[in-house]
């Protein structure tokens, strides 16, 4: 990837930061790994001082921890991380499909959402597209959480997407019975909600929040 002149709006250092930005979000640049600035030049063809400039931002945002001379350290997801944004997307989503249940229209377009989202995320599972699975995992647990109508709920949630598509992505790496297993329990989430039940589905969400982001974990 090189920079061109067609969007001078963008400047080199944001182009290096949604590069690395990207691909620590999708897991290619896994938690632990050391990420080298010259490198990172040479792939972009830029100069030292824009990734520089960038690595200091990851840095601030927590995905990136620098140590001069060497490079930057991918932050790993910590356990405690990963608890608290499962905790709260439990009470987001479970939330917001009981507010929905009580609006019949909004609910019957939320299920087709969630049946095109799933043909989406198989889609991907099928092509080995990591990547476009955990976006599309995010996807799914976004139009449950938007159904619900709260701007300020909402606001917070979208605060949780980006950790969220990572830790899907690292949660499923390497593992195809876990990700048939999102799938399924997607079609299992559709299916309480296109219910109207409530109850199951705040039940089953933690299972299937726990099932793919603690099983295996030793945790």
């Amino acid at each position: 990837m090189s920079l061109t002149s067609g969007a001078p709006e963008v400047s080199a250092a944001d182009v290096v930061y949604r590069h690395v930005k990207d691909r620590v979000l999708t897991g290619e640049l896994e938690g632990g790994r050391m990420v080298n600035e010259g490198e990172v030049a040479a792939a972009l063809t830029v100069s030292r001082t824009p990734v520089r400039e960038a690595f200091l931002r990851l840095e601030v945002e927590g995905w990136l921890r620098l140590f001069p001379k060497r490079g930057a350290l991918v932050v790993p997801v910590a356990p405690r991380e990963i608890d608290e944004v499962l905790d709260a997307r439990a009470v987001l989503e479970s939330h917001a499909v009981a507010a929905v249940v009580d609006r019949p229209d909004e609910l019957a377009a939320l299920v087709t959402a969630l049946d095109d989202a799933i043909v989406v995320q198989q889609g991907a599972h099928d092509d080995g597209d990591l990547p476009g699975f955990a976006a599309a995992d995010a996807e799914f647990h976004r139009l449950v959480a938007d159904a619900g109508r709260n701007s300020l709920l909402i606001g917070f949630y979208r605060t949780l997407r980006e950790r969220q598509q990572r830790m899907t992505a690292e949660s499923i790496r390497g593992r195809h019975a876990t990700a048939e297993n999102v799938l399924a329990e997607h079609r299992a989430l559709r299916d309480l909600v296109a219910a109207r039940d409530v109850d199951g589905f705040r039940t089953a969400l933690v299972e299937h929040l726990d099932h793919t982001h603690r099983t295996g974990r030793g945790r």
